[in-house]
């Protein structure tokens, strides 16, 4: 049974916990199936209920798949298996461009918003009681939407755009469930819908968003979610265009039941236009984090929705954290109001640099992306290879494997950290590790 290991227990839970020590350890390896569920009932002289209990446990932790007649199987990347691991250690002297961190350089200071904060904090403290959403940063929120043409709806405030999504996906859907996302796509997106217990859908991206074909499959196939980046898409600098978010917009109003989360977490550093897809699904929202344009320590993302979700969302985080600080809120609405960071400006510092590396890899032979945000995606065809060969050469790059599902193989390069002179030679470098004869286009 599986090889040299042996499923062990007596009660549900002993059961379940012996599988997850298995992959834990490597000893169940991705992909392998599990024993149908009577024979190992027979095996461990147990009920068949029990295993079935125990199985469901797996399933809904994300650490299996269950596929019918076809039986169980270790999931090809456990929820139990961040892709955080696949991270590039950065040794001393490695410059690091893996990180996908905004430059501290473009981020506004926070010394006059946090003193204006505690001062006026130091007379009126928030306490119990209080309402979730500060004031100011609601009536912000909701003028900076409508002037982007999203839809009227209630405003909550999570902590980030990973919270938020999270808080959605649980308010409406259930273990086992399928969630259509991008391929390639922000690689904690990809960790955290197996965590839930829900089935990854992926979906192709191009500079211009998720492919509508492969969209229209996702939904035919039973998805009863999908997650779109409207800009600055992570890994590969994708944003929504007119004629794309059309296309999707008709196709979703032939699937009114599914539920449409949008991230424009790049809203303040693109200077691209929105082109939102909210409103023609019942169930839908759209956020916008802080983490790019503000600083990823301020953790704080607001977003809005139909009625129904906001309200679930807000509900269940009551009964959690409760709300997010309004010491945070009434920060970002001070930097908001003021305008400290200017969009424009943040887009062309890192549209210099990203238009820059593209074109220096364009000049070598080597295909690459990035039509916003800080990323460059570089398709090759040995990623392990190529990940090695930078280091080896003093760049740390990000392996395409971090973002990736069914998607080829590739590598993402973070531009934030670059001064434009370094540009030369990172490309040098990238086309030097890809190699002759490597991929010079993408589809």
């Amino acid at each position: 049974m599986l090889g040299e290991y042996r499923i062990e227990g007596r009660r549900a839970s002993e059961i379940a916990a012996s599988v997850e020590r298995a992959i834990g350890a490597g000893e169940l390896l991705p992909g392998e199936v599990l024993p149908p569920l009577r024979e190992l009932a027979v095996y461990l002289e147990v009920n068949p209920n029990t295993v079935a209990s125990a199985y469901r446990t797996l399933r809904d932790r994300g650490v299996i798949e269950t596929a019918g007649r076809r039986g169980s199987r270790v999931r090809r990347r456990p929820a139990t298996t961040s892709r955080e691991a696949l991270q590039v250690q950065v040794p001393p002297g490695v410059r690091d461009v893996s990180s996908g961190n905004p430059d501290p350089g473009l981020l506004p200071p926070l010394e006059r918003a946090l003193a204006e904060v505690a001062a006026r904090y130091a007379k009126a403290p928030t306490l119990y009681g209080a309402p979730a959403v500060g004031v100011e940063i609601g009536e912000l929120a909701r003028a900076h939407f409508a002037a982007d043409g999203v839809p009227e709806g209630p405003i909550a405030v999570t902590s980030g755009s990973l919270d938020a999504i999270e808080r959605v996906l649980a308010a409406h859907l259930r273990p086992g469930d399928t969630v259509a996302v991008e391929d390639p796509g922000w690689g904690s997106l990809l960790d955290l819908i197996p965590a839930l217990g829900l089935r990854v859908a992926p979906v192709g991206v191009d500079d211009e968003g998720p492919l509508v074909g492969q969209v229209s499959r996702a939904l035919d196939e039973g998805a009863r979610a999908l997650v779109v980046t409207d800009r600055a898409q992570n890994p590969t600098g994708a944003a929504l265009t007119e004629r794309r978010a059309t296309a999707l917009r008709s196709l979703l109003a032939e699937y009114p039941d599914i539920l449409l989360i949008e991230d424009d977490h790049g809203h303040a550093i693109v200077d691209l236009p929105l082109h939102p897809l909210a409103g023609v699904t019942r169930h839908w929202v759209l956020m916008r984090s802080t983490a790019k344009a503000y600083g990823p320590d301020l953790r704080l993302a607001v977003l809005t929705g139909d009625e129904v979700t906001v309200d679930r969302v807000g509900g269940r985080q009551r009964l959690g954290p409760g709300w997010v600080s309004h010491l945070l809120q009434d920060t970002v609405a001070h930097l908001w109001r003021r305008q400290v960071v200017r969009p424009e400006e943040v887009a062309a510092s890192y549209g210099r640099r990203r238009e820059a590396l593209t074109a220096a890899l364009g000049e070598r032979g080597v295909a690459a992306r990035g039509r916003s945000g800080m990323n460059v995606w570089v398709p090759v065809r040995d990623e392990t290879g190529a990940v090695a060969r930078l280091l080896h050469s003093g760049w740390a790059v990000a392996p395409g494997a971090r973002f990736r599902v069914d998607s080829p193989p590739g590598i993402r390069v973070t531009v934030s950290g670059l001064s434009e002179e370094e540009i030369e030679t990172v490309a040098d470098a990238v086309a030097s590790a890809i190699g002759p004869g490597e991929a010079r286009r993408y589809d």
